[in-house]
């Protein structure tokens, strides 16, 4: 029509007869209807150049919605966080509210997010809604406005389905009324909602995983845990009932010297046992955050005295020599606790080396940077370079130590009882064969941010 009307003027003021709309000339004619296709052809052309720009700037916002919907998933492990980075991002590009629902424990289908304030009741909690995303959710379709079913609703529902799972509803309260406007929201939130079906699927494998590692975990300590104080009481347990029947039943057989010997056997598997017992209330108590420092001024001289004469039963043919500073060194931290450190050192020293060897303990003090390091050092068959940090872990035990009794927590506990003081504890190999652990601990007071701060008396 536009191009008919642009004819008048030329026929009226160009054409003769002038201004009248008449043509005397046939030739004109010809003219006017070359000139008529040319302006039809070019008004169709100019035409499906302006409905290409618009879908491109359909598709350049769609996909630019999709890149920001992507980038706030990615790296996102925390479920909840996620859903409100979707229902966020497709509402701010549909201009609408939008809800996930997902189902709960009991596999009721609900809003589990959305985008609208949470105080009041948001779009898509209202009964009609939730019982189209059940429906959708059931039958894993798209229903609502713009598609093929349920088209009188005012919302628009996506299934979140990935290959072999449905895992929710992505809905959006749309108002368009234009077919083809619609179809493009339709293409958008089928989109965003396969995306949102992967992350979904992604971070709920994710804590699956996670779940299934720590099962494994707890069931590998466990194990372990059983395994080595099932062990570690029956043996002193048996060599105890052993020796205590044989007092009582045969107490008229035995010298002096074999009642001497059986009622050691009675202390050293007692002795065994408190260790034990010891170890394992250590371990609890520094996992579940229970253990409070009684911290004073300790002097490492004497409390290496009182553990020498802790293990002293058991040192056999061994010779322990001690070598402290000339000025006694004092350390600040719980001295119960600091002394089990070393009873524990000490005594996988002597089960680890061999008979008539020595053990040196030596005491050195860094007054420069404020640092006491207690070294032990034994002969025995030393730790490889690869075990060197494993066996500071919880019921560990190298393959070259299965042959002596333990279960691998003592060390375990010296680590953590150390770090509490803010210290280090460290095995490295002895330059004369054998291994040195070496014990690194503050000898200034803890500043007041010190996590574990004790409730004990304070010098």
């Amino acid at each position: 029509m536009q191009q008919v009307l642009a004819l008048l003027p030329l026929t009226s003021f160009f054409v003769p007869p002038f201004l009248s709309f008449t043509v005397e000339d046939l030739r004109y004619m010809f003219s006017f209807i070359v000139y008529l296709a040319v302006a039809v052809l070019t008004a169709s052309l100019a035409g499906r150049l302006r409905q290409q720009l618009e879908v491109v700037k359909q598709r350049e916002i769609t996909t630019n919605s999709l890149y920001a919907l992507s980038r706030q998933m990615t790296a996102v492990t925390d479920l909840h966080t996620l859903l409100g980075n979707i229902v966020r991002q497709v509402s701010l590009t549909l201009g609408a509210p939008a809800a996930i629902y997902l189902p709960n424990a009991q596999g009721e289908l609900q809003v589990t997010s959305s985008s609208e304030d949470s105080d009041s009741i948001a779009w898509g909690e209202g009964e009609a809604e939730v019982a189209i995303a059940k429906w959708v959710y059931k039958h894993g379709e798209i229903a609502g406005r713009g598609s093929s079913s349920l088209r009188e609703s005012s919302g628009l529902y996506v299934p979140l389905r990935t290959e072999d799972q449905t895992h929710g509803v992505l809905a959006v309260n749309l108002e368009s009324s234009d077919l083809q406007e619609q179809r493009e929201e339709l293409r958008l939130l089928e989109a965003c909602g396969g995306l949102a079906a992967s992350a979904i699927a992604r971070v709920k494998l994710a804590e699956e995983a996670r779940l299934a590692q720590v099962t494994a975990e707890s069931e590998r300590i466990r194990t372990a845990l059983l395994d080595s104080v099932s062990h570690e009481l029956r043996t002193p347990l048996t060599a105890i009932i052993g020796s205590a029947t044989g007092l009582l039943e045969n107490d008229s057989l035995f010298t002096p010297e074999d009642r001497k010997e059986l009622t050691g056997n009675i202390r050293d598997g007692a002795l065994r046992m408190n260790r034990l017992v010891t170890n394992l209330l250590g371990m609890v108590k520094l996992e579940s955050g229970m253990l409070q420092l009684r911290r004073k001024w300790c002097d490492v001289g004497d409390m290496i005295g009182i553990v020498l004469t802790q293990v002293q039963q058991f040192i056999q043919h061994r010779r322990i020599r001690v070598e402290l500073p000339d000025q006694p060194p004092f350390v600040s931290g719980d001295e119960v606790l600091l002394e089990q450190v070393l009873v524990n050192v000490i005594s996988n020293a002597i089960k680890y080396s061999p008979e008539d060897s020595e053990i040196v303990i030596t005491v050195k003090v860094d007054e420069r940077h404020g640092r006491m390091t207690i070294v032990v050092a034994d002969s025995g068959v030393g730790i490889p370079e690869a075990e060197r940090e494993r066996v500071f872990e919880k019921f560990y035990r190298s393959e070259s130590s299965r042959h002596v009794t333990g279960t691998g927590l003592g060390l375990a506990i010296c680590r953590g009882i150390v770090e509490v003081h803010g210290g280090t504890i460290t095995a490295e190999p002895n330059p004369g064969g054998g291994t040195r652990v070496c014990i690194c601990l503050p000898t200034e007071e803890p500043e007041a941010s010190f996590p574990y701060m004790g409730q004990g008396e304070e010098e």
